[in-house]
């Protein structure tokens, strides 16, 4: 027998909702679709259990990232239907512990899932990568005797219980050199277009990438590297950005640098569609983007996030001029995407600049005695803060989140330029000397995790 409709709740507590109210008005709706659970092998009743011969039938729907009951109670011994609809613009699916599972379901969209006849607990989850630990989960349970099943609710930011990082991860030597033929990432800054519009193609591509000697993840990037391309503009210029999905899961964009309502530019779009993004930027800074598809933790946490440069007006030259944006990792299984659940516990297991550990390091920034350096710092996190600071060297200079706080005929200098999760800036220095100069995060242990290189000054 099918019990009565319950009406579901949108469980967003916690960071988790911070993060999603921007989103929420764009995971409602879309063009209905059917489809059929492709048929599992189930599992037995467990021992003892008899079967009743009478089948349960319970609706549950996917909507913000929670399933809509969260547990179904249904009486031992019952076959167990499950009609399952996706109520978001992103896809999901439902699987069982059991192995029963429906296929991946567009927004919209519904399946059924026959789950056999019930013997005692069993867990489901969606099997999207991040979904499961970001909090979509879902529990059946019996009682004895006869009866319908019972369909309940439950708000929770997070899963009951958070799984423990990999254990099979990779482990990154800080210290360790990479191989001769390596190339570290141009840290130039790109510079200033002349015209007034700005048009790029950001495709998302799912790419195999060193990050440090000997380690390789699956990333999901913009463009094909981490972090994407570094764009620039000035006060009033218009970007129009063209966001075509070549990976295999889905993912939408949020610049920064634009102000205006995120429902239909930022929301998420599945493999092969596209969406153009348009704005103008009407203030200055280095502005981040991002993956705006959740679990946002995960997405920009393997890798897709960028920095949009929109020049101070009147911004003075300078003779070296480079961009440098800081990320953690959290590796996965070699070769595979990053770990969520370490994500989720904030354990890191390198900070870099550019992407990967320590590369500048041992392919070193140059400058001649007497350059004016400007550094572009942009925190990209998704959990750490940040302070630049470069060894041997005064900041004479220093622009954070929109503000100049300190220039050149000031009487003061500065040491640091301290930045949270995706905050930017940058800092201006002369550096007179012939030498090496280190620059860290001057988080040491983050320092000590990768975040550090040189700028070769000869």
């Amino acid at each position: 027998m099918t019990p009565p409709a319950t009406s579901p709740h949108r469980a967003l507590g916690g960071a988790v909702a911070g993060i999603a109210l921007v989103l929420v008005a764009v995971l409602i709706g879309a063009a209905a679709q059917r489809v059929t659970a492709t048929p599992a092998t189930l599992a037995a009743p467990a021992a003892g259990v008899a079967a009743t011969g009478r089948t349960t039938t319970v609706a549950v729907t996917a909507d913000g990232m929670r399933f809509h009951p969260d547990r179904i109670t249904v009486p031992a011994g019952d076959r167990l239907i499950i009609e399952f609809t996706n109520r978001d613009r992103r896809r999901h699916d439902l699987v069982l512990a059991t192995g029963a599972r429906t296929p991946i379901v567009g927004g919209g969209g519904t399946a059924r899932l026959d789950a056999g006849i019930i013997g005692g607990t069993a867990e489901g989850w969606c099997s999207l990568p991040g979904h499961r630990q970001a909090g979509m989960t879902l529990t059946v349970t019996t009682t004895p005797g006869t009866g319908s099943a019972a369909a309940t609710g439950h708000d929770h930011s997070v899963p009951a219980a958070t799984p423990e990082p990999s254990a099979a991860a990779p482990r990154v030597d800080a210290m360790a050199e990479p191989g001769a033929g390596f190339t570290a990432r141009d840290a130039a800054a790109p510079a200033t277009p002349a015209g007034r519009l700005h048009r790029l193609d950001l495709r998302v591509q799912e790419v195999q990438r060193d990050v440090a000697p000997g380690i390789r993840q699956k990333l999901w990037t913009f463009n094909g590297t981490t972090p994407g391309p570094v764009l620039r503009g000035r006060v009033g210029d218009t970007f129009e950005i063209t966001l075509i999905n070549d990976g295999t899961l889905d993912h939408g964009v949020d610049f920064h640098a634009g102000a205006l309502a995120p429902d239909e530019p930022m929301r998420p779009i599945d493999p092969g569609q596209r969406l153009t993004y348009r704005f103008t930027a009407t203030k200055a800074g280095i502005w981040m983007y991002h993956c705006s598809t959740m679990p946002m933790l995960h997405h920009i946490g393997n890798g897709m996030y960028g920095a949009v440069i929109i020049d101070p007006p009147d911004l003075p030259p300078a003779d070296r001029e480079y961009v440098l944006v800081q990320s953690e990792l959290y590796l996965g299984s070699d070769g595979e995407p990053g770990d969520l659940a370490k994500m989720q516990a904030e354990r890191p297991d390198a900070v870099v600049f550019n992407g990967y550990v320590a590369q500048y390091a041992h392919r070193p920034l140059t400058a001649r005695p007497g350059d004016r350096v400007r550094i572009w710092v942009l925190n990209a996190g998704p959990n750490r803060t940040t302070a630049f600071h470069i060894v041997g060297a005064h900041f004479d200079t220093l622009y954070r989140e929109g503000r100049w706080q300190l220039r050149p005929d000031d009487s003061g200098a500065a040491q640091v330029l301290d930045l949270t999760p995706a905050a930017g800036g940058f800092v201006e220095t002369v550096l007179t000397e012939p030498g090496h100069y280190p620059f860290v995060s001057h988080v040491m242990v983050d320092a000590e995790r990768g975040a550090r290189g040189t700028i070769h000054v000869r």
